[in-house]
């Protein structure tokens, strides 16, 4: 017989419990909003029970809802601590390396693979939200991580590894496109794709505090999460889009990307996390000891 209760599901419920709004527990969990309520439907299908009583003003526990979520906080709890302590074992002879996907690092990613595997070391890697990755490298699920700084990192150890100055990703039919740099002036009147807070609070105040004294103020467009679903949509002309330099490794037909005046006033600084000042892993990713 089926487990009702799995895994997928039950984080699936606690972030919309936790959120009480299936739009923000779908961008926390970095999946569109159809296929969460399709999950939260099949899990209360199959308990035969409602967990959420949703309505115009909102989502909010019911008493099964309440029940349930002390106890799947506490499963996923175990099931965290399992994985970290088994994969915490001596003799292992990976590095669970978390990337930002603030900036494009595909060929960082193959080179560190390679270089590792010179040194006898397998490297896996995953990809999300710096804020994520910090969470995910406190818990011991991942062994180091690639953040965008600013990010909250109080008790890790973070290493500067560069800067990357803002470009503009712009349509090549664009009449702005014929200028050789363009700067926030001349963008004022555009859409602008950007980020939701939530994903990376820091570094999204910072970069308003910039907007704020430049007196920038597009008509701001919600940025899709897919780097490549992203260059479609600025291809089309659906909006501009603001992006660290090294998005311009990717290739777009219908893409062009100029120098931002301002852009160095917007750099996000790429940093390495570990817990503590772990020179076996600087090592194995090419990294000088300090």
């Amino acid at each position: 017989m089926r487990n009702r209760l799995d895994s997928r599901s039950l984080v699936a419920f606690v972030a919309v419990a936790e959120s009480l709004s299936f739009r923000q527990a779908a961008e926390v969990l970095h999946v569109s909003q159809p296929p969460l309520s399709r999950t939260i439907k099949e899990l209360e299908l199959r308990l035969g029970v409602s967990l959420f009583d949703r309505d115009k003003r909102g989502v909010k526990l019911t008493a099964a809802g309440e029940l349930l979520l002390p106890k799947a906080r506490r499963i996923l709890r175990l099931m965290q601590d399992a994985e970290a302590q088994l994969l915490a074992l001596p003799g292992r002879n990976e590095i669970r390396l978390g990337i930002t996907n603030a900036v494009e690092y595909g060929k960082l990613t193959k080179t560190l693979v390679r270089g590792a595997k010179k040194l006898g070391t397998i490297i896996s890697t995953v990809s999300d939200s710096s804020p994520r990755l910090v969470r995910e490298l406190r818990a011991n699920r991942i062994d180091a991580a690639y953040i965008a700084l600013p990010t909250e990192s109080a008790g890790l150890h973070v290493s500067p590894i560069e800067r990357q100055a803002m470009v503009v990703a712009i349509a090549t039919a664009n009449p702005l496109a014929r200028s050789k740099q363009l700067s926030l002036a001349k963008l004022n009147g555009e859409p602008v794709f950007w980020f939701e807070r939530a994903r990376q609070p820091a570094f999204f105040d910072h970069c308003r505090k910039v907007f704020a004294r430049h007196r920038f103020s597009p008509r701001w467009v919600k940025e899709p999460l897919d780097h490549q679903v992203l260059l479609a949509e600025v291809a089309a002309g659906k909006a501009i889009a603001l992006l660290p330099r090294s998005f311009d490794l990717l290739k777009r037909a219908g893409v062009v990307y100029r120098p931002l005046r301002e852009g160095t006033e917007l750099a996000v600084t790429v940093g390495l996390a570990t817990r503590g000042d772990r020179p076996d892993i600087r090592k194995a990713l090419g990294m000088r000891s300090t």
